[in-house]
């Protein structure tokens, strides 16, 4: 499992180093190529996130005890993806020369002051979008957490119902083991009884058998 979680970090360490470059080649491009480049970022950008998805899924395959670690890398590849998804964002607004050139045109001074307020509302814009996707983190941080905890709360009840099923099984056991006990002390106590009782007779039969040869002998004597 870690082993395939593993292969996954390397091809999204490769996506993101390849997603990094082409973005920050987007602005100086021609408009055709910087449309193809675009589009080429966003489908890398949609791979890197399936790659995510899946080592999600492996992380939460992996037993609590051993997740911790797994679990920060992936909020650290999390934060990773969101800031080249701001960086992405930023480059294809940034304007390229033929934009300035479309907005400046012959009234030079005009269209500056419309280019520095288009400027400054798409970097409001920029700061907004940010406080957003960090909340976002913030919150998917949070919930990720949540779940973990859940996660270990249940296997935490599931492991103390099995210690009591084994415990109660213990019980059980030992009931069964006095009731033996108490049975067994009573054949004891019978086989004693009868043992005791059979000596007794014994004793009793020796007596009667030299009492009768005592007089047997003495009827004999005085015979003679």
């Amino acid at each position: 499992m870690s082993s395939d979680f593993e292969g996954y970090e390397q091809d999204f360490a490769v996506l993101t180093a390849e997603i990094t470059n082409k973005i920050a080649r987007v602005p100086r491009l021609p408009p055709d190529e910087k449309k193809q480049m675009v589009a080429n970022v966003e489908k890398q950008l949609e791979e890197a996130k399936e790659l995510l998805e899946q080592m999600d899924l492996e992380v939460r395959e992996i037993p609590p005890q051993s997740r911790g670690m797994y679990s920060n890398r992936m909020r650290s590849y999390k934060q990773e993806m969101g800031k080249l998804e701001t960086d992405f964002k930023r480059s294809r607004i940034a304007y390229s020369d033929e934009v300035r050139n479309e907005l400046l045109g012959d009234d030079g001074n005009s269209s500056e002051n419309q280019l520095i307020k288009l400027r400054e509302e798409r970097a409001h814009l920029l700061d907004n979008t940010e406080r957003l996707e960090r909340s976002s983190r913030r919150l998917e941080a949070g919930y990720q957490i949540a779940v973990e905890t859940e996660q270990i709360g249940q296997e935490m009840l599931e492991n103390l119902s099995h210690d009591r099923e084994k415990i109660q099984r213990a019980r059980e056991r030992l009931r069964e083991t006095d009731a033996n006990l108490g049975k067994s002390s009573r054949i004891l106590t019978g086989m004693l009884r009868r043992i005791i009782q059979n000596r007794i007779l014994l004793v009793i039969l020796a007596i009667i058998v030299v009492i009768t040869i005592l007089m047997a002998i003495i009827f004999s004597v005085k015979r003679h």
